[in-house]
């Protein structure tokens, strides 16, 4: 019973971490004069994308039996959450608020930034998924210093090209800013509410980890299965969770910038740390989330740069997906 309380308390850590940095990350683009989809693409997609990119490190570093295994799974399993779970839960997000939403079910989002997010991962993983099949290691090493400065070339286009900056009047003021009269929050006020967020979704994110293992061992439930299946829905819950707020509030551009920017990002720096430091030996699991991730990449593609709307054959599919590793995992 204490572990499932913890592992509650753990999900409203995250939800209150994302609602904080969500709103914080707002005024520091306004405050950098940065794009909306700059913004989502960039600093709201690696700030929260942390947690996730942290653990193949932490294990590396660690070594021993199964270090690499670890590394690897923490690698490819982001990016396949991100491309079925993360996208699920928005498009259903916007179906359930669309009498809210101005826009309803369509989207409006900086379509540039969104073209070369898709895109851009679509590419990069699918020679990730490549590469696990086996190559030379100078050619695993070339590949890592290819993929490091492909994403900073995407990082410099994206701040360059990241759309029309959100105007003062569309922002929400600051939670932590007890002075509302002011016309804009102090700098020092953005950055400790920036760190508090941050802070809060990478705590309750480990959290939730530790008392879910705790709870599948109290309930007999294997907790190799149940920590694939759902203990990377803890490291991917800040993009999901800042997502919602920005998608329930009409903001398309930061919502799904905020998750196909993350894509990006998993799909570059941390494959670049697996392919420098681990053999990059993919098993057939790592395989099938890969594999899942790009058709879930390509229904992205269709469905909102495309369609330009939330449907619900993509938002079924999304989910189909999951399930689809779901299933392979119980058996």
């Amino acid at each position: 019973m204490g572990a499932a309380v913890l592992l509650a308390l753990s999900f409203a850590v995250i939800l209150a971490g994302a609602l904080l940095f969500t709103n914080a990350v707002e005024w520091t683009g306004h405050r950098l004069g940065l794009g909306m989809g700059a913004v989502g693409s960039l600093l709201a997609a690696v700030g929260t994308a942390m947690p996730e990119s942290i653990i193949p490190i932490v294990a590396i570093i660690r070594g021993g039996e199964g270090s690499e295994e670890v590394a690897i799974g923490a690698i490819v399993g982001a990016p396949f959450l991100l491309a079925t779970v993360a996208m699920f839960l928005v498009g259903l997000f916007a179906l359930l608020y669309a009498a809210r939403r101005e826009q309803g079910t369509e989207l409006r989002v900086h379509v540039p930034t969104l073209d070369r997010d898709l895109l851009f991962f679509l590419a990069f993983f699918a020679v990730a998924l490549g590469l696990g099949l086996g190559v030379p290691g100078w050619v695993r090493i070339a590949a890592a210093v290819v993929f490091v400065f492909a994403y900073l070339v995407y990082a410099r286009r994206t701040l360059s090209g990241g759309g029309a900056v959100q105007e003062k009047h569309t922002l929400e003021p600051l939670i932590i800013d007890r002075d509302r009269r002011t016309p804009e929050p102090k700098t020092q006020l953005i950055v400790l509410q920036l760190l508090i967020g941050l802070g809060a979704i990478i705590g309750g994110a480990n959290l939730f980890v530790e008392e879910l293992i705790s709870v599948a061992e109290s309930v007999g439930v294997d907790v190799l299965v149940l920590s694939l299946v759902l203990a990377p829905l803890a490291t991917e819950l800040p993009e999901k969770a800042n997502s919602f707020f920005w998608i329930r509030e009409g903001k398309d551009t930061l919502a799904l910038g905020n998750i196909t920017g993350a894509m990006v990002f998993q799909s570059t720096l941390p494959v670049a740390f697996g392919l420098a430091f681990t053999d990059w030996d993919l098993d057939d699991f790592a395989l099938l989330s890969m594999a899942l991730a790009l058709v879930g990449g390509v229904i992205s593609y269709w469905a909102l740069r495309l369609r330009s709307r939330f449907t619900v054959p993509a938002i079924v599919a999304w989910g189909v997906l999951y399930a689809i590793f779901v299933f392979a995992v119980a058996v």
